[in-house]
Protein backbone atom coordinates (compact mmCIF):
# COMPACT_ATOMS: atom_id res chain seq x y z
CA UNK A 1 0.00 0.00 0.00
CA UNK A 2 1.36 3.12 -0.95
CA UNK A 3 2.05 5.76 1.94
CA UNK A 4 0.38 9.48 2.30
CA UNK A 5 2.95 12.39 2.16
CA UNK A 6 1.15 14.80 4.42
CA UNK A 7 2.54 18.69 2.79
CA UNK A 8 1.93 21.74 5.16
CA UNK A 9 2.21 25.59 4.27
CA UNK A 10 2.13 28.66 5.89
CA UNK A 11 0.34 31.81 4.81
CA UNK A 12 0.28 34.89 6.67
CA UNK A 13 -2.81 36.71 6.36
CA UNK A 14 -3.70 40.38 6.43
CA UNK A 15 -7.59 41.32 6.73
CA UNK A 16 -6.51 45.03 5.31
CA UNK A 17 -3.96 46.98 3.76
CA UNK A 18 -3.12 48.37 7.21
CA UNK A 19 -1.87 44.65 8.34
CA UNK A 20 0.53 45.08 5.70
CA UNK A 21 4.25 46.56 6.12
CA UNK A 22 5.10 49.53 3.79
CA UNK A 23 7.06 47.50 1.00
CA UNK A 24 3.92 45.33 0.76
CA UNK A 25 1.18 48.90 0.50
CA UNK A 26 3.58 50.35 -2.02
CA UNK A 27 3.71 46.94 -4.15
CA UNK A 28 0.07 46.51 -3.94
CA UNK A 29 -0.26 50.21 -5.02
CA UNK A 30 2.21 49.42 -8.00
CA UNK A 31 0.58 46.45 -9.48
CA UNK A 32 -2.75 48.25 -9.57
CA UNK A 33 -1.71 51.05 -11.46
CA UNK A 34 0.16 48.73 -13.67
CA UNK A 35 -3.28 46.99 -14.58
CA UNK A 36 -4.18 50.24 -16.33
CA UNK A 37 -1.32 48.91 -19.18
CA UNK A 38 -3.22 45.45 -19.80
CA UNK A 39 -4.68 43.74 -22.93
CA UNK A 40 -7.47 41.85 -21.52
CA UNK A 41 -10.50 41.93 -24.37
CA UNK A 42 -10.68 38.25 -24.28
CA UNK A 43 -10.95 37.42 -21.20
CA UNK A 44 -11.60 40.50 -19.56
CA UNK A 45 -9.93 39.78 -16.37
CA UNK A 46 -7.26 42.32 -15.75
CA UNK A 47 -3.93 41.41 -13.88
CA UNK A 48 -1.18 43.41 -12.53
CA UNK A 49 2.10 42.18 -10.70
CA UNK A 50 5.16 44.29 -9.15
CA UNK A 51 8.04 42.75 -7.85
CA UNK A 52 10.60 44.20 -5.30
CA UNK A 53 13.98 44.20 -6.17
CA UNK A 54 16.83 43.27 -3.25
CA UNK A 55 18.20 46.79 -4.48
CA UNK A 56 14.67 48.07 -3.87
CA UNK A 57 13.87 48.79 -7.18
CA UNK A 58 10.14 48.13 -8.18
CA UNK A 59 9.91 47.09 -11.61
CA UNK A 60 5.97 45.94 -12.88
CA UNK A 61 3.80 44.10 -15.28
CA UNK A 62 0.55 43.11 -16.69
CA UNK A 63 -1.12 40.68 -18.43
CA UNK A 64 -0.89 40.46 -22.44
CA UNK A 65 -3.68 38.77 -24.69
CA UNK A 66 -3.68 37.50 -28.01
CA UNK A 67 -6.63 36.29 -30.17
CA UNK A 68 -4.10 32.83 -30.43
CA UNK A 69 -4.56 32.10 -26.63
CA UNK A 70 -1.04 30.62 -26.11
CA UNK A 71 0.72 33.66 -27.47
CA UNK A 72 -0.24 36.20 -24.67
CA UNK A 73 1.48 36.07 -21.67
CA UNK A 74 0.62 36.93 -17.54
CA UNK A 75 1.42 39.83 -15.66
CA UNK A 76 4.00 37.80 -13.19
CA UNK A 77 6.29 36.51 -16.31
CA UNK A 78 6.14 39.79 -17.55
CA UNK A 79 7.28 41.54 -14.47
CA UNK A 80 9.98 39.04 -13.72
CA UNK A 81 11.15 39.05 -17.18
CA UNK A 82 11.69 42.51 -17.36
CA UNK A 83 13.10 42.22 -13.85
CA UNK A 84 15.73 39.93 -15.19
CA UNK A 85 16.06 41.82 -18.48
CA UNK A 86 17.06 45.25 -16.77
CA UNK A 87 18.27 44.41 -13.34
CA UNK A 88 20.22 41.01 -13.88
CA UNK A 89 22.48 40.96 -10.88
CA UNK A 90 19.66 41.89 -8.44
CA UNK A 91 17.24 38.97 -7.07
CA UNK A 92 13.41 39.47 -6.70
CA UNK A 93 12.75 39.60 -3.06
CA UNK A 94 8.65 39.86 -3.00
CA UNK A 95 5.80 39.62 -5.82
CA UNK A 96 2.37 41.21 -5.41
CA UNK A 97 -0.54 40.02 -7.89
CA UNK A 98 -3.52 41.90 -8.45
CA UNK A 99 -6.27 41.66 -10.39
CA UNK A 100 -10.26 43.32 -11.67
CA UNK A 101 -12.86 42.92 -14.14
CA UNK A 102 -12.46 45.98 -16.79
CA UNK A 103 -14.86 48.44 -15.14
CA UNK A 104 -14.29 48.17 -11.72
CA UNK A 105 -11.62 49.34 -9.59
CA UNK A 106 -12.04 45.98 -6.66
CA UNK A 107 -9.47 43.83 -6.67
CA UNK A 108 -10.60 39.85 -7.79
CA UNK A 109 -8.93 36.70 -6.12
CA UNK A 110 -6.10 35.66 -8.36
CA UNK A 111 -3.31 33.18 -7.92
CA UNK A 112 -0.36 32.29 -10.35
CA UNK A 113 -0.78 29.94 -13.10
CA UNK A 114 1.45 27.18 -12.89
CA UNK A 115 3.78 28.45 -15.74
CA UNK A 116 4.21 31.12 -13.32
CA UNK A 117 4.90 29.31 -10.50
CA UNK A 118 7.86 27.20 -12.72
CA UNK A 119 8.93 30.91 -13.65
CA UNK A 120 9.09 32.01 -10.01
CA UNK A 121 10.62 28.69 -8.63
CA UNK A 122 13.28 29.11 -11.30
CA UNK A 123 13.73 32.41 -10.11
CA UNK A 124 14.10 31.14 -6.55
CA UNK A 125 16.43 28.70 -7.83
CA UNK A 126 18.72 31.09 -9.44
CA UNK A 127 19.21 33.41 -6.51
CA UNK A 128 19.13 30.88 -3.45
CA UNK A 129 16.92 33.23 -2.04
CA UNK A 130 13.07 32.66 -1.48
CA UNK A 131 10.44 35.03 -3.40
CA UNK A 132 7.50 36.13 -1.56
CA UNK A 133 3.71 35.90 -2.87
CA UNK A 134 1.16 38.39 -1.87
CA UNK A 135 -2.06 37.46 -3.50
CA UNK A 136 -5.77 38.85 -2.96
CA UNK A 137 -7.76 35.54 -1.85
CA UNK A 138 -11.24 34.57 -2.07
CA UNK A 139 -11.98 35.18 1.67
CA UNK A 140 -10.96 38.94 0.71
CA UNK A 141 -7.95 38.68 2.33
CA UNK A 142 -4.56 39.15 1.13
CA UNK A 143 -2.76 35.99 1.49
CA UNK A 144 1.67 36.18 2.01
CA UNK A 145 3.34 32.90 0.90
CA UNK A 146 7.17 32.68 1.89
CA UNK A 147 8.35 31.16 -1.21
CA UNK A 148 7.19 28.98 -4.17
CA UNK A 149 7.74 25.92 -2.58
CA UNK A 150 4.40 26.57 -0.33
CA UNK A 151 2.80 27.40 -4.20
CA UNK A 152 4.80 24.48 -5.78
CA UNK A 153 5.70 21.82 -3.76
CA UNK A 154 6.59 19.24 -6.50
CA UNK A 155 8.43 21.54 -8.65
CA UNK A 156 10.76 20.80 -11.83
CA UNK A 157 14.05 21.84 -12.26
CA UNK A 158 17.29 21.83 -13.44
CA UNK A 159 18.57 18.90 -11.18
CA UNK A 160 15.64 16.82 -13.02
CA UNK A 161 17.28 17.17 -16.15
CA UNK A 162 20.44 14.82 -16.96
Amino acid sequence: MAKILELKIDIEVAESMDDLDPQWQRLIREAGESINGAYAPYSNFYVGAAVLLNNNIIVTGNNQENAAYPAGMCAERVALFSAAAQYPAYPVERIAIVARKNNSQEFLPASPCGSCRQVMSEYETRSKNPIQVLIFAPDKNMYIIKGIDSLLPIKFSKNDLP
